[in-house]
Protein backbone atom coordinates (compact mmCIF):
# COMPACT_ATOMS: atom_id res chain seq x y z
CA UNK A 1 0.00 0.00 0.00
CA UNK A 2 2.81 2.43 0.90
CA UNK A 3 4.61 1.64 -2.33
CA UNK A 4 1.48 2.33 -4.36
CA UNK A 5 0.95 5.65 -2.60
CA UNK A 6 4.58 6.61 -3.26
CA UNK A 7 4.23 5.67 -6.92
CA UNK A 8 1.11 7.81 -7.22
CA UNK A 9 2.92 10.76 -5.64
CA UNK A 10 5.81 10.45 -8.10
CA UNK A 11 3.41 10.16 -11.04
CA UNK A 12 1.60 13.26 -9.85
CA UNK A 13 4.83 15.24 -9.62
CA UNK A 14 5.87 14.12 -13.08
CA UNK A 15 2.51 15.14 -14.52
CA UNK A 16 2.71 18.55 -12.85
CA UNK A 17 6.17 19.11 -14.29
CA UNK A 18 5.03 18.04 -17.74
CA UNK A 19 2.39 20.76 -17.80
CA UNK A 20 5.11 23.39 -18.03
CA UNK A 21 6.45 22.04 -21.32
CA UNK A 22 4.95 23.25 -24.62
CA UNK A 23 4.46 19.73 -25.98
CA UNK A 24 4.12 16.39 -24.22
CA UNK A 25 3.91 13.38 -26.49
CA UNK A 26 7.37 12.01 -27.23
CA UNK A 27 6.16 9.28 -29.56
CA UNK A 28 3.65 9.37 -32.39
CA UNK A 29 1.80 6.49 -30.77
CA UNK A 30 1.05 8.72 -27.77
CA UNK A 31 -0.66 11.38 -29.86
CA UNK A 32 -4.35 10.91 -30.74
CA UNK A 33 -3.95 13.55 -33.48
CA UNK A 34 -2.60 10.86 -35.78
CA UNK A 35 -6.10 9.38 -35.98
CA UNK A 36 -7.17 12.74 -37.41
CA UNK A 37 -4.27 12.60 -39.85
CA UNK A 38 -5.66 9.32 -41.18
CA UNK A 39 -9.11 10.87 -41.45
CA UNK A 40 -7.64 13.85 -43.25
CA UNK A 41 -5.84 11.67 -45.77
CA UNK A 42 -9.08 9.84 -46.52
CA UNK A 43 -10.93 13.13 -46.96
CA UNK A 44 -8.16 14.44 -49.23
CA UNK A 45 -8.38 11.41 -51.48
CA UNK A 46 -12.17 10.96 -51.51
CA UNK A 47 -14.26 12.56 -54.30
CA UNK A 48 -16.65 15.19 -52.99
CA UNK A 49 -18.86 18.05 -54.10
CA UNK A 50 -20.87 18.57 -57.31
CA UNK A 51 -17.75 17.86 -59.40
CA UNK A 52 -17.25 14.51 -57.64
CA UNK A 53 -13.47 14.88 -57.46
CA UNK A 54 -10.95 14.67 -54.65
CA UNK A 55 -8.58 17.37 -53.42
CA UNK A 56 -5.58 15.54 -54.86
CA UNK A 57 -5.12 18.18 -57.55
CA UNK A 58 -5.15 21.03 -55.06
CA UNK A 59 -2.08 23.26 -55.42
CA UNK A 60 -0.75 24.09 -51.96
CA UNK A 61 2.15 26.06 -53.38
CA UNK A 62 4.48 23.37 -54.68
CA UNK A 63 2.37 22.31 -57.65
CA UNK A 64 -0.92 20.53 -58.15
CA UNK A 65 -1.16 17.44 -55.99
CA UNK A 66 2.07 18.01 -54.04
CA UNK A 67 1.40 17.76 -50.32
CA UNK A 68 4.79 16.75 -48.94
CA UNK A 69 6.63 19.84 -47.74
CA UNK A 70 3.84 22.26 -48.66
CA UNK A 71 2.86 23.13 -45.09
CA UNK A 72 6.46 24.10 -44.33
CA UNK A 73 6.13 26.97 -46.82
CA UNK A 74 2.75 28.32 -45.76
CA UNK A 75 1.32 30.92 -45.60
CA UNK A 76 2.51 32.10 -49.03
CA UNK A 77 1.46 34.12 -52.08
CA UNK A 78 -0.67 32.37 -54.69
CA UNK A 79 -0.77 33.85 -58.15
CA UNK A 80 -4.15 32.33 -59.03
CA UNK A 81 -5.86 34.28 -56.23
CA UNK A 82 -3.40 37.18 -56.08
CA UNK A 83 -3.23 36.94 -52.32
CA UNK A 84 -1.31 35.40 -49.45
CA UNK A 85 -3.16 32.40 -48.08
CA UNK A 86 -2.71 30.14 -45.08
CA UNK A 87 -3.43 26.42 -45.13
CA UNK A 88 -7.09 26.82 -44.19
CA UNK A 89 -7.80 29.53 -46.76
CA UNK A 90 -6.12 27.43 -49.45
CA UNK A 91 -8.09 24.31 -48.60
CA UNK A 92 -11.31 26.32 -48.74
CA UNK A 93 -10.26 27.67 -52.13
CA UNK A 94 -9.65 24.16 -53.47
CA UNK A 95 -12.94 22.86 -52.08
CA UNK A 96 -14.75 25.62 -53.95
CA UNK A 97 -12.82 25.73 -57.22
CA UNK A 98 -11.91 22.07 -57.69
CA UNK A 99 -14.78 20.25 -56.02
CA UNK A 100 -17.39 22.90 -56.78
CA UNK A 101 -18.60 22.92 -53.21
CA UNK A 102 -20.76 25.48 -51.47
CA UNK A 103 -18.72 26.43 -48.40
CA UNK A 104 -21.65 27.46 -46.21
CA UNK A 105 -21.56 24.29 -44.10
CA UNK A 106 -17.78 24.25 -43.79
CA UNK A 107 -17.61 27.90 -42.76
CA UNK A 108 -20.53 27.55 -40.38
CA UNK A 109 -18.49 25.21 -38.16
CA UNK A 110 -14.85 24.94 -39.18
CA UNK A 111 -13.73 24.01 -35.66
CA UNK A 112 -15.11 21.37 -33.33
CA UNK A 113 -16.47 21.80 -29.83
CA UNK A 114 -14.35 20.57 -26.93
CA UNK A 115 -14.82 16.85 -26.52
CA UNK A 116 -16.78 16.59 -29.77
CA UNK A 117 -15.98 14.96 -33.10
CA UNK A 118 -13.36 16.66 -35.23
CA UNK A 119 -14.32 18.67 -38.28
CA UNK A 120 -13.37 18.15 -41.90
CA UNK A 121 -11.10 21.21 -41.81
CA UNK A 122 -9.26 20.04 -38.70
CA UNK A 123 -8.64 16.63 -40.24
CA UNK A 124 -7.43 18.03 -43.56
CA UNK A 125 -5.07 20.50 -41.89
CA UNK A 126 -3.70 17.75 -39.64
CA UNK A 127 -2.99 15.59 -42.69
CA UNK A 128 -1.32 18.32 -44.74
CA UNK A 129 0.77 19.48 -41.78
CA UNK A 130 1.92 15.93 -41.03
CA UNK A 131 3.39 15.71 -44.51
CA UNK A 132 5.93 18.39 -43.48
CA UNK A 133 6.79 16.77 -40.15
CA UNK A 134 10.53 16.92 -39.50
CA UNK A 135 11.15 19.61 -42.14
CA UNK A 136 12.29 23.17 -41.51
CA UNK A 137 9.80 26.00 -41.34
CA UNK A 138 10.46 28.11 -44.44
CA UNK A 139 7.59 30.54 -44.99
CA UNK A 140 8.69 32.68 -47.96
CA UNK A 141 9.14 36.45 -48.06
CA UNK A 142 10.01 36.79 -51.74
CA UNK A 143 6.84 38.38 -53.09
CA UNK A 144 5.87 41.96 -52.11
CA UNK A 145 2.49 40.63 -50.94
CA UNK A 146 4.25 38.24 -48.54
CA UNK A 147 6.34 41.09 -47.17
CA UNK A 148 3.22 43.23 -46.78
CA UNK A 149 1.49 40.39 -44.94
CA UNK A 150 4.39 40.20 -42.49
CA UNK A 151 4.20 43.95 -41.85
CA UNK A 152 0.45 43.74 -41.28
CA UNK A 153 0.92 40.77 -38.97
CA UNK A 154 3.47 42.71 -36.95
CA UNK A 155 1.08 45.66 -36.62
CA UNK A 156 -1.73 43.37 -35.50
CA UNK A 157 0.56 41.58 -33.04
CA UNK A 158 1.32 44.82 -31.21
CA UNK A 159 -2.14 46.41 -31.61
CA UNK A 160 -3.76 47.01 -28.21
CA UNK A 161 -7.55 47.02 -28.05
CA UNK A 162 -10.57 45.68 -26.22
CA UNK A 163 -11.77 46.26 -22.65
CA UNK A 164 -8.48 44.93 -21.22
CA UNK A 165 -6.26 46.91 -23.62
CA UNK A 166 -4.50 43.68 -24.59
CA UNK A 167 -2.41 42.83 -27.63
CA UNK A 168 -0.74 39.60 -28.67
CA UNK A 169 2.49 41.16 -27.40
CA UNK A 170 1.02 41.55 -23.91
CA UNK A 171 1.54 37.82 -23.36
CA UNK A 172 4.05 36.88 -26.07
CA UNK A 173 6.81 39.48 -26.38
CA UNK A 174 9.05 38.40 -23.47
CA UNK A 175 10.96 35.24 -22.71
CA UNK A 176 10.75 33.10 -19.57
CA UNK A 177 7.20 34.13 -18.73
CA UNK A 178 4.19 31.99 -17.97
CA UNK A 179 0.60 32.09 -16.75
CA UNK A 180 0.27 29.57 -13.93
CA UNK A 181 1.86 26.43 -15.43
CA UNK A 182 1.54 27.49 -19.07
CA UNK A 183 4.64 28.79 -20.82
CA UNK A 184 4.26 32.03 -22.77
CA UNK A 185 6.72 31.83 -25.64
CA UNK A 186 8.27 35.00 -27.01
CA UNK A 187 6.77 35.01 -30.50
CA UNK A 188 8.82 37.99 -31.67
CA UNK A 189 11.97 35.90 -32.10
CA UNK A 190 13.03 32.34 -32.90
CA UNK A 191 11.01 31.00 -29.97
CA UNK A 192 8.09 31.35 -32.34
CA UNK A 193 9.32 28.48 -34.52
CA UNK A 194 8.68 25.53 -32.18
CA UNK A 195 5.28 27.02 -31.32
CA UNK A 196 4.10 27.61 -34.88
CA UNK A 197 5.64 24.36 -36.08
CA UNK A 198 3.76 22.25 -33.53
CA UNK A 199 0.28 23.33 -34.64
CA UNK A 200 -2.13 21.76 -35.48
CA UNK A 201 -2.08 19.89 -32.21
CA UNK A 202 -4.16 17.64 -30.03
CA UNK A 203 -5.34 19.52 -26.93
CA UNK A 204 -5.67 16.96 -24.16
CA UNK A 205 -7.74 19.34 -22.01
CA UNK A 206 -10.31 19.50 -24.80
CA UNK A 207 -9.94 16.12 -26.44
CA UNK A 208 -9.78 17.52 -29.98
CA UNK A 209 -7.28 18.58 -32.63
CA UNK A 210 -6.85 22.34 -32.90
CA UNK A 211 -5.30 24.36 -35.73
CA UNK A 212 -3.28 27.56 -35.62
CA UNK A 213 -6.30 29.33 -37.10
CA UNK A 214 -8.35 28.19 -34.12
CA UNK A 215 -5.57 29.20 -31.71
CA UNK A 216 -5.53 32.76 -33.04
CA UNK A 217 -9.33 32.90 -33.02
CA UNK A 218 -9.33 31.76 -29.39
CA UNK A 219 -6.74 34.40 -28.48
CA UNK A 220 -8.86 37.16 -30.03
CA UNK A 221 -11.82 35.89 -28.03
CA UNK A 222 -9.82 36.02 -24.81
CA UNK A 223 -8.78 39.58 -25.66
CA UNK A 224 -12.51 40.37 -26.02
CA UNK A 225 -11.92 41.48 -29.62
CA UNK A 226 -13.97 40.82 -32.72
CA UNK A 227 -13.40 37.15 -33.47
CA UNK A 228 -10.90 36.41 -36.20
CA UNK A 229 -12.36 34.50 -39.13
CA UNK A 230 -10.96 31.35 -40.70
CA UNK A 231 -8.56 32.12 -43.54
CA UNK A 232 -9.05 35.89 -43.21
CA UNK A 233 -6.41 38.46 -44.16
CA UNK A 234 -5.82 39.26 -40.47
CA UNK A 235 -5.47 35.61 -39.46
CA UNK A 236 -3.10 34.92 -42.35
CA UNK A 237 -1.00 38.02 -41.61
CA UNK A 238 -0.54 36.99 -37.98
CA UNK A 239 0.48 33.51 -39.11
CA UNK A 240 3.02 34.98 -41.54
CA UNK A 241 4.50 37.06 -38.71
CA UNK A 242 4.82 34.05 -36.43
CA UNK A 243 6.11 31.69 -39.11
CA UNK A 244 8.76 34.06 -40.49
CA UNK A 245 10.00 34.86 -36.99
CA UNK A 246 10.42 31.14 -36.40
CA UNK A 247 12.07 30.30 -39.73
CA UNK A 248 14.34 27.28 -39.60
CA UNK A 249 12.57 25.52 -36.74
CA UNK A 250 11.69 21.87 -37.12
CA UNK A 251 8.03 21.17 -37.79
CA UNK A 252 6.61 18.73 -35.25
CA UNK A 253 3.00 18.76 -36.38
CA UNK A 254 0.66 17.42 -35.32
CA UNK A 255 1.67 18.40 -31.83
CA UNK A 256 0.30 17.36 -28.45
CA UNK A 257 -0.45 20.06 -25.91
CA UNK A 258 -2.10 20.70 -22.61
Amino acid sequence: MKINMFQRMIAGLMMSASLIAPTYAQDDLDNPAWFMVDDGMALWETPNGPNDVSLEECDLGLGAGVVEGAFAQLPRYFEDTNQVMDIEARILHCMETIQGRDLVDVLAKPYSNAGGPGTEMEALVAYVASESNGMELATPQDHPAEQAAYELGEQLFYFRAGPHDFSCATCHSQSNKRIRLTELANLTNDESGPVFGSWPAYRKTEGVVRTMGWRLQSCSRQQRLTQLQIGSEATTALEVFLAVNGAGAEITAPGYKR
